[in-house]
């Protein structure tokens, strides 16, 4: 789609938005999962998890709270990100918004699992009465089908930010190492997690994997998320056939 020129208001507003919402985002993922998650959830041990959670149920309802902010800034950046992309490429940019809206109730099914998890152990003594070791198992089957759910979601994301990243190529107005970084980003995720769900048996190779990439995993989005509060829409978006139109225009 060409388009000269983009309400900058408009474009200025989605961009701040956007940016906004993604740096919420990012400090409520790293709680939720880098410290609760990683804290209290113990591989291949249900007894560990279900003691952690049992005596921090205060965190872990915290983390499930921080879940629920990160479900709703990503339905504002789907938002946000469909308005800025449109003058670029209107049909990818209505893509990037479902694929990302996708993975977003994806993940919504994902955190059900852990309210499953806060609703098991807050009710066991008054209703249930199992022994602990059933309960654990209960508790833990739930954390392992929150992240497969969401390993599979993160497929989709990855598909999204690919198209993101697609999509900004086509302008000069965002930095070109930006697009670079998204659709690595975007491949990235789609690689390990396509491998986390579908190969198993190579969780060693995986885990490998995904540290090498971790930089594009998250630079990309987070690039772009700080390039949209400095610059974004400060400025009408053109999309590269837009620039060869008028270009040819001139010359004419």
């Amino acid at each position: 789609m060409e388009v000269l020129q983009q309400d900058v208001n408009q474009l200025r507003k989605s961009a701040l938005i956007a940016g906004i919402s993604l740096l919420i985002m990012t400090v409520a993922a790293f709680f939720s999962f880098g410290y609760v998650h990683s804290s209290l959830m113990i591989s291949n041990s249900s007894i560990e998890t279900f003691n952690n959670i049992s005596a921090s149920t205060g965190l872990f309802r915290a983390g499930i709270l921080g879940w629920l902010v990160i479900l709703i800034t990503d339905i504002l950046v789907s938002w946000a990100f469909y308005i800025f992309l449109k003058p670029i490429h209107e049909g990818y940019a209505t893509l990037a918004a479902w694929l990302r809206l996708m993975y977003t109730a994806i993940l919504a099914i994902a955190v059900s699992n852990l309210i499953q998890v806060d609703n098991l152990i807050k009710y066991n003594n008054e209703l249930l009465n199992q022994p602990d070791s059933l309960l654990a198992s209960d508790v833990m089957m739930s954390v392992l089908a929150f992240e497969s759910v969401w390993s599979f979601g993160l497929i989709v994301f990855g598909m999204h930010l690919l198209i993101v990243g697609f999509v900004v190529s086509k302008t000069k107005t965002v930095p070109k190492i930006i697009s670079i970084l998204l659709v690595l980003g975007g491949a990235s995720y789609m690689l390990v997690h396509l491998l986390d769900g579908f190969f198993p048996t190579l969780e060693n190779v995986t885990s490998t994997i995904e540290m090498i990439l971790m930089i594009p995993m998250t630079a990309g989005e987070l690039g772009f998320c700080i390039w949209l509060l400095m610059k974004g829409g400060k400025t009408p978006i053109k999309s590269y056939s837009t620039r060869k139109a008028n270009n040819n225009a001139a010359q004419i």
